[in-house]
């Protein structure tokens, strides 16, 4: 699939880096460093603006390693950037960690997932079908 895409930040489009990758690693745009304390968070700009199909969406994500190493994540995850949006796409991220992390410009921050969703229409009525889960939830299926 072409997605129209402009890149404002001077890095490299996002890509696969491999053939089965689902995700494509998004870059920090930053005129400065940005240093997020310990439960801080920012926007962090990518210099991407993108014109997605309607029915698809692009779902961003933490990268596991910056999540697993460093403790920075997607505080929104995952975020979903709508196919109508056409502004520069922002990356909300978090410092879960006890130490400062500061961001670099170019830095990747995220990864992108493009996916295809369908639109809901709701029918009211007064009764659902039985199950046998019921209304059990949050657990209630078992730990093993």
């Amino acid at each position: 699939m072409k997605i129209k895409i402009i890149n404002k930040s001077g890095h490299k489009l996002p890509h696969y880096e491999t053939l089965a990758s689902a995700g494509m690693d998004l870059r920090a745009d930053l005129e400065a460093p940005i240093t997020l304390k310990p439960l801080e968070r920012a926007i962090v700009p990518t210099g991407l603006f993108m014109e997605l199909p309607a029915g698809y969406e692009a779902q961003v994500r933490p990268r596991s390693g910056l999540a697993a190493k460093k403790g920075i994540t997607v505080l929104n995850a995952p975020g979903t950037i709508d196919a109508d949006y056409r502004g520069n796409v922002g990356i909300i991220l978090v410092n879960l960690s006890n130490e400062d992390f500061t961001i670099e410009n170019g830095e990747r921050i995220a990864q992108m997932v493009i996916a295809k969703h369908e639109r809901a229409e709701w029918e009211e009525v007064e009764t659902l079908s039985d199950t046998d889960r019921g209304e059990g939830g949050f657990g209630s299926t078992g730990t093993k």
